[in-house]
């Protein structure tokens, strides 16, 4: 189970996950008491505070049990041991981007219960020339995969695009005589490349992946600066195509296959277009809901380019309708749009809005409240000044440049929206005690917990498409190294030189 969602491991994989869990589950109470015991000086709530957080970052990074119950009996322990009542302890679990989570979450289920995203792929993938080379088919593939998963769950974007790469695969094995399979290296990157563009396109927007949201709900709660819709793409936008860019030079200079025009593939999406028949009225209600929500999300941008942060309309729109009212009002335009009037049948019924990804939004909205609890009890500052004098960072770019890095290896061996909730807190307390604003660590953090690219752990994403047992473990962790690295690099030079210019405006707002 990796970031809650099932995935197949050979037997070796499957061993280490369950060495890993029966691990998790004896060192949390171990890490608990030792932080109870060893930890002195802390006023009593923050050291009670101390101990549930050692407990709680074992069973995070171990995931010995689920991690949304993780974050539920984390909270439901600092009220018990008198870190704070219930109704402070448990009052981030009614923050407004806990609704933006659910509002996406029910728009991302109509996409897919109405395959508006294979819709989508095969469209792209069917572009006049795409098929004819595995260069072009392969750009096109990621690219794919980049897109979608800026709107819906990198998970979902990998399992939809999975058994579409491996259909590909096998057209291109049946090229010829049939007997010639495209030779591993190409196979590998191909699959990798479904994979880590995913991870790589959820980044672009706030909604693209729930790390993104995560840190987004720390920075407004702890330095009281909305990052909005439109500024978030303004960084998550150029770090997607610079990463892309980089995945794709690698990935077609590492491969030293030279395949034959491949009119097998185009014939191949072709048909699958056909079978995918003339648009239904569920699909065009749901791009009538989704085009209203990134509409209503961009606009708030548009009017700070054209008119100022300080306009009357500017402020009244984002009063009005905040992000997460307007998800909110998108996924209720489904259950109105009908697809069959006479019936009254609507664009999606509940019992398929409940299928949504429950477990994050309640993972949400118990590590945005511990971390609340650990900045009200002075934790967290005591925790930034033990590490301003043990690792002497005192500029924004070392910062920002440390933030990533810590990010990125904490998310090879643990969930991203894990990784974003230990650490995104942690960089902001450390930036206050180090006088450094704190947004632009806090937002270089939140986008490097989802560059883990090494190991089938890392992300569901990875896992997906190394069950398919075409992806040798040394390619993955070859190839994922190396985009760790770049990613770190990209996401530090675009936050750095353009993240000035999104603070002044996200500050003036």
């Amino acid at each position: 189970m990796v970031d809650g969602q099932d995935a197949t491991w050979t037997g070796g994989e499957e061993r280490f996950e369950l060495w890993r869990r029966r691990l998790g589950l004896v060192l949390a109470p171990i890490a608990f008491i030792a932080v109870w015991l060893l930890a002195t000086g802390l006023d009593p709530a923050a050291h009670r505070l101390a101990a549930i957080l050692a407990a709680v970052v074992v069973l995070w990074v171990s995931e010995a049990i689920p991690m949304a119950m993780t974050a539920f009996l984390g909270v439901s322990a600092a009220v018990v041991l008198g870190v704070a009542p219930a109704q402070a302890a448990f009052a981030p679990f009614a923050d407004p981007l806990v609704f933006l989570f659910i509002g996406t979450f029910i728009l991302a289920r109509a996409i897919f219960f109405h395959g508006l995203d294979r819709r989508f792929a095969f469209a792209i993938l069917g572009l006049r020339g795409v098929g004819e080379s595995p260069t072009r088919v392969l750009i096109a593939y990621a690219g794919t995969s980049a897109l979608i998963s800026m709107w819906i769950s990198n998970t979902a974007t990998t399992a939809m695009m999975f058994p579409i790469g491996i259909a590909l695969l096998r057209s291109l094995e049946a090229l010829g005589d049939g007997a010639q399979k495209p030779a591993t290296g190409f196979a590998a990157v191909f699959l990798l490349a479904n994979a880590f563009a995913a991870s790589i396109g959820g980044l672009a927007t706030p909604v693209g992946t729930p790390p993104n949201l995560i840190g987004i709900g720390f920075i407004r709660q702890e330095t009281g600066v909305d990052v909005s819709f439109f500024a978030w793409m303004a960084l998550g936008v150029p770090v997607v195509a610079l990463a892309l860019m980089v995945m794709l030079v690698r990935f077609l200079w590492s491969t030293s296959d030279r395949l034959p025009r491949l009119d097998g593939v185009a014939a191949f999406i072709a048909a699958e277009r056909r079978q995918l028949g003339p648009w239904t009225r569920g699909q065009v209600n749901t791009v009538i809901a989704f085009a209203f929500a990134v509409t209503l999300w961009i606009v708030p941008g548009v009017l700070t380019l054209l008119l100022g942060s300080e306009h009357p309309l500017y402020r009244g729109f984002t009063t009005a309708l905040p992000e997460g009212v307007v998800a909110l009002l998108a996924a209720g335009l489904l259950f109105v749009l009908p697809t069959n009037v006479r019936r009254l049948e609507f664009t999606l019924e509940w019992r398929e809005a409940v299928q949504i990804d429950w477990w994050i939004v309640f993972l949400y909205g118990g590590g945005i409240a511990l971390g609340t609890l650990a900045f009200k009890t002075g934790l967290a500052e005591t925790l930034g000044l033990g590490l301003t004098s043990l690792l002497g960072v005192q500029s924004e770019l070392g910062l920002i440049a440390l933030s990533t890095a810590i990010a990125v290896v904490l998310s090879e061996t643990t969930s991203n929206t894990a990784s974003a909730n230990m650490v995104v807190p942690v960089v902001i307390a450390f930036a206050r005690s180090s006088g450094i604003d704190p947004v632009l660590p806090a937002i270089a953090a939140t986008m490097g917990a989802s560059l883990g690219f090494m190991l089938p752990v890392s992300t569901p994403c990875n896992a997906i498409v190394y069950a398919s047992g075409r992806i040798p473990l040394t390619a993955m962790m070859r190839n994922g190294i190396w985009l760790d690295v770049a990613g770190v690099a990209i996401v530090i030079g675009v936050v750095s030189l353009l993240g000035p210019f999104v603070r002044a405006a996200l500050v003036g707002g």
